[in-house]
């Protein structure tokens, strides 16, 4: 047997990013066209007022918790490949393996259904998950920031962009009445979303530069 036929392939595989790139993004689309369609589906929602959360209890709960899920998964693909394209530096490694919390964080939070129900039975942990959640968002586009930057100006920046416009916005979450702390809260989902684009199409746009 050669050689070659037993030495591993260690170097980046053009397909596995872009396929999880692109899987990645879809997993992101899924999420905001459930919240859509079960802002429709869902009788007497109020989307300015009422929460995702309040999408995610009650009769139509499985709308919304299909996008939670799909969201969860295109995290561990951030996850998945930002280790699989280690970009330097233990920022990027821990960054790496927070992308993974992230999407076990999330995914809980749609498996628990905790919310929209004031469910009281047991250890309620929803709050708990939403506060990690929040210090995470912070702090893991500001570790892979430097790495990203490696790849292209634009990533760091939109990833340096990201950190700080989510530790403006999201505190003031918990002090908006009620009947506008909806449409918020969906702001902050679009600035989680910008965060997973951004680097799916990094690993995208790598794996076609190395496409034969």
């Amino acid at each position: 047997m050669s050689d070659e036929a037993t030495t591993p392939q260690v170097h980046d595989q053009p397909r596995f990013l872009i396929g999880l790139g692109a899987f990645a993004i879809f997993g992101c689309a899924v999420l905001g066209l459930s919240i859509l369609v079960a802002d429709f589906v869902v009788p007497d929602h109020d989307w300015i007022a009422d929460t995702i959360s309040d999408l995610g209890a009650g009769k139509y709960e499985f709308i919304v918790d299909i996008g939670i899920y799909a969201f969860a998964a295109a995290l561990i693909a951030i996850a998945l490949l930002s280790a699989h394209v280690h970009l330097g530096g233990w920022g990027w490694s821990l960054g790496s393996a927070g992308f993974a919390l992230l999407g076990l964080i999330v995914f809980l939070i749609g498996a628990r259904n905790e919310y929209g129900d004031s469910d009281k039975d047991g250890v309620v942990i929803h709050i708990y998950l939403v506060y990690v959640l929040g210090a995470l968002m912070t702090l893991i586009p500001l570790l892979m920031a430097k790495g990203a930057y490696r790849a292209g100006r634009f990533y760091g920046v939109m990833l340096i962009g990201v950190a700080v416009v989510w530790t403006i916005s999201a505190p003031v979450f918990f002090f908006l009445p009620t009947g506008i702390d909806g449409i918020y809260e969906r702001y902050l989902g679009l600035i989680a979303i910008v965060a997973v684009v951004t680097l799916a199409r990094l690993f995208i746009a790598r794996g076609r530069a190395l496409s034969p």
